[in-house]
């Protein structure tokens, strides 16, 4: 299903918003993907044909956008949602991994009850930029004892290094597209 239509489709849908955050920056707005049904399943679907026949037992996904994704998924899948919050914002007993990024650190947590040793585990987010969040994520999981069997998102940004940072943990990653720093718009 990961057909070059399908990627072309949501990789077209994709808002570039110019100098967002901040001057110099062109941000991955996937929210006219989710905005047009027609798009949001296709991108759905890729997922789901990719990893229907994988033995999974939970899907993780990174907070926030990572939730939409995921959480669709997860539901198609049959499978279970693990969150994997911004520090502060789960209830429970958690365990947390702090990351740098470009401008400071971060941290985030999961809850220590969220997985068990051995449950094979994807994890989703929407994008891969310096990969500090998704590399923590999947630090978290391997010391709750999950095996983390691929990472997914639907944007890499390969400039910014994340991917490679992600693959050198040993564990495979999955993106629909990709944008380079020159496509400005």
């Amino acid at each position: 299903m990961h057909d070059t239509d399908t990627s072309d489709l949501i990789r077209r849908t994709i808002r570039s918003v110019p100098d967002w955050p901040q001057p110099g920056v062109t941000f991955r707005d996937i929210t006219p993907v989710l905005q047009d049904p027609h798009t949001f399943r296709r991108l759905i679907d890729v997922f789901v044909y990719r990893y229907m026949r994988q033995r999974l037992d939970l899907v993780a996904c990174v907070d926030a956008r990572g939730f939409i994704i995921g959480s669709a998924l997860a539901y198609e899948l049959n499978l279970g949602f693990v969150p994997v919050r911004k520090r502060g914002k789960l209830p429970f007993d958690t365990v947390s991994e702090e990351f740098v990024l470009e401008y400071g650190s971060a941290t985030v947590e999961m809850h220590t009850d969220s997985v068990r040793p051995g449950q094979r585990v994807l994890l989703v987010d929407d994008l891969i930029a310096t990969g500090g969040t998704m590399t923590a994520a999947i630090k978290l999981l391997q010391r709750l004892g999950a095996n983390v069997l691929e990472a997914a998102a639907i944007i890499d940004l390969p400039e910014l290094g994340g991917s490679k940072l992600i693959r050198d943990t040993g564990t495979p990653l999955f993106t629909i597209c990709q944008f380079l720093e020159s496509e400005r718009g």
